[in-house]
């Protein structure tokens, strides 16, 4: 990955910088039911601040579709904001009128309240330009977005990651673009055409490629194995062959499940039992990894220095569905926790499946990151990343 421009190219003494930030939160009956996203970005805000310069907030919350939608506003998130920033003020400026001064922190109204935002028009990257005299981006989830606060903006002022942008960078780029070998990835999910174009770049970069989930049916049913009343797009079996195949000629090895944990259906407490992959019955579906599967994926970890992680094993929210990718989960945060393994997991449903699994402070990286990492995957160049490349 080419060198990007971080905080420490910046002179912010006396400075307004604009910093885009993912205050994109959750929000039920007016209130913040999670403030992870802002907690995020505390960091950046804090060295910014303690460098001489005032911040002009830049977020979009949910999909307004360019209209002023007032359950959008961003207007709750400045004192929730400013409760993490002792002694510090947030203020909500909703025309966009308060300029900042050294200092100071203001947050802007929502951005998709304007539809130049998602179209990237010039004009509104203009206006947006006008808050500061530099630019910092610290919204990699934002990244795979061309959007006026992302792109726009970043060719008119100087730009530059901020620290969680930088963190998720490095990371990515330890773990895929000049990782230590050997290299695992483990992917998850239900389909393998939603999922294509990462699996397909995985092959060429990774020496080992877990498939769980049911995306594994359609390899196993490609293969020769029948997985009864299971999840699986039998018209992507002439693709997961090709993959394998591809896989080979790439030197990639791909690992799939010898064992399955089988129902009837999938609710809470139904019953269930492992079989070996070759014999699930007609009646039943698989919804999770069998043990002997957890045990290879651990002992197949153990020799490996790198793991992506993007997807689960199982229909994890459902227990005991759960009990593969805990498993492996575990195992990788040992290693990881031991020396041996770099860990950097993230998209998708992969957030949620790591705190139950109770990982999410030992892996080494955890994106919260949802579409802009699996375009990461696919090795796709985010535009948003494209403009803080240094010339």
């Amino acid at each position: 990955m080419p060198t990007f421009r971080t905080l420490d190219d910046l002179d912010l003494a006396g400075k307004r910088v604009l910093l885009r930030v993912d205050m994109n939160v959750p929000m039920r009956d007016g209130a913040i039911t999670d403030t992870a996203r802002i907690e995020k970005i505390i960091p950046t805000i804090t060295e910014i601040l303690s460098n001489g310069a005032g911040i002009v907030l830049a977020s979009h919350l949910g999909r307004p579709k360019g209209q002023a939608v007032p359950e959008f506003s961003l207007e709750p998130l400045a004192p929730v904001l400013g409760s993490l920033l002792p002694d510090r003020e947030v203020i909500f400026s909703a025309d966009g009128s308060h300029q900042a001064a050294p200092g100071e922190i203001v947050l802007l109204e929502n951005l998709r309240f304007n539809p130049g935002e998602e179209g990237n028009d010039p004009a509104f990257a203009k206006s947006l330009a006008a808050h500061g005299d530099i630019y910092v981006d610290d919204a990699f989830s934002c990244a795979h977005r061309a959007h006026a606060s992302i792109d726009g903006v970043a060719r008119l002022l100087p730009a530059a990651a901020g620290r969680l942008m930088q963190q998720e960078l490095d990371a990515l780029n330890n773990a895929l673009e000049n990782p230590a070998h050997p290299v695992a990835a483990l992917v998850g999910g239900n389909k393998i055409s939603t999922k294509l174009g990462v699996l397909e770049n995985l092959i060429t970069k990774v020496d080992h490629l877990i498939v769980g989930g049911a995306m594994a049916n359609t390899f196993l049913y490609a293969g020769g194995v029948a997985v009864g009343k299971s999840l699986c797009e039998e018209e992507m079996a002439d693709t997961a062959r090709d993959i394998v195949a591809k896989a080979s000629d790439a030197g990639c090895t791909i690992h799939l499940p010898v064992d399955a944990v089988v129902a009837a259906g999938l609710e809470e407490g139904i019953a269930s039992e492992t079989v070996a992959i070759d014999a699930v019955p007609e009646d039943q579906m698989i919804l999770d990894v069998g043990p002997e599967t957890a045990a290879q994926i651990t002992s197949l970890l153990e020799g490996c220095k790198t793991l992506v992680w993007n997807g689960p094993l199982g229909a994890f929210e459902f227990k005991p569905f759960d009990d593969g990718t805990n498993a492996a989960a575990l195992a990788a945060a040992k290693l990881t926790e031991a020396g041996a393994l770099l860990s950097v997991a993230g998209g998708g449903d992969t957030m949620a499946a790591m705190e139950n699994a109770g990982v999410t402070e030992t892996f080494s990286y955890i994106s919260s990151a949802g579409g802009a990492f699996l375009e990461w995957l696919e090795g796709k160049t985010l535009p948003g990343i494209a403009v803080l490349m240094e010339k």
